[in-house]
């Protein structure tokens, strides 16, 4: 039991039918307004579904894994919204995968969930496109492997996951704050929300004169949270060669590209090994790099 309520592996369909039902209804056909004909499929006997229990033993949450290896139906009651319960199914249904073999999981977003997903690590891939009158996002996850990101939206994934699964720290290698990925006001949000709660974020650039000039979003947050955000910039011929540009954070999560002005690279949420070679490049770089003073607010 964790937080009021637990997730359970169901074993027997027909006998969790009922409670399936009783989520899925209550949020798709009745707050969604999703027909009832679609919402009932003839895959459901051969899923294997996981299902959230309050302390009373009622339902208050659902999701399956389909035999073509996709994650579904994910719905949790609206009062247990934001209480972790749609995290805790889904970490279910991502362990049963591993336990099942699996080395790939996709699944149909509705796009206001692509952030939720992006923070587990799904990337997305392909045009939107409507379901049961919804606007839907396929999205994927590489299990245990580095994803590869190809797109300005799977990069945009990639740098909301890294971000989200930070602890404490996170450092940024970057040739001039990358316009299109690092002011995107998702990504600034989440920087803040990491910044607010206790954690430390030092940025490498290239180029600081670049953003400055551009006014970059990530320069004004520094300034109203000093304590926080630590600029400096790369000065030594050996360390401007370098080509790529990357993110990782203190919890192995990290976003890699091979040449820092493209946004195609790879990323993983628990790649330990690559983490530990991101902050050994990181760390003699930034102490040889000089403070960005200039970015100091007047009065600093």
């Amino acid at each position: 039991m964790s937080a009021g309520f637990r997730v359970v592996a169901v074993a027997d369909y027909a006998a969790a039918l009922a409670a399936l039902r009783s989520v899925r209804e209550a949020v798709f056909v009745q707050e969604q307004q999703v027909p009832v004909e679609i919402e009932l499929d003839p895959h459901d006997p051969l899923c294997q579904h996981v299902l959230a229990l309050d302390a009373e033993e009622r339902p208050i949450g659902t999701g399956r894994l389909t035999p073509d290896r996709r994650i579904g139906r994910m719905a949790v009651l609206a009062a247990w919204r934001g209480r972790g319960v749609g995290e805790a199914l889904l970490e279910a249904l991502i362990e049963r995968a591993r336990q099942l073999g699996w080395r790939e999981l996709s699944l149909h977003a509705q796009a206001s969930a692509i952030g939720f997903y992006a923070r587990r690590g799904f990337l997305p891939f392909g045009e939107r496109f409507v379901e049961a009158g919804i606007e839907h996002q396929s999205m994927r996850l590489l299990l245990d492997a580095a994803n590869p990101v190809e797109t300005r939206a799977a990069a945009l994934a990639a740098l909301a996951g890294v971000i989200a699964n930070a602890r404490r720290g996170l450092s940024i290698y970057s040739r001039d704050l990358d316009p299109g990925l690092l002011d995107r006001p998702e990504v600034v949000a989440a920087m803040r929300r990491l910044a607010t709660s206790g954690g430390a974020i030092r940025v490498l650039l290239h180029d600081p004169g670049a953003p400055q000039r551009a006014l970059a979003p990530l320069i004004g947050l520094s300034q109203r949270l000093s304590s926080v955000f630590e600029f400096r910039a790369i000065e030594e011929p050996v360390d401007l060669k370098y080509p790529s540009a990357y993110l990782v954070n203190d919890l192995d999560g990290w976003y890699y590209r091979p040449l820092g002005h493209r946004y195609d690279g790879e990323t993983r949420l628990d790649g330990g090994a690559r983490a530990r070679q991101l902050h050994a490049h990181f760390d003699p770089v930034w102490e040889r790099a000089r403070p960005c003073s200039e970015y100091r607010a007047l009065g600093i």
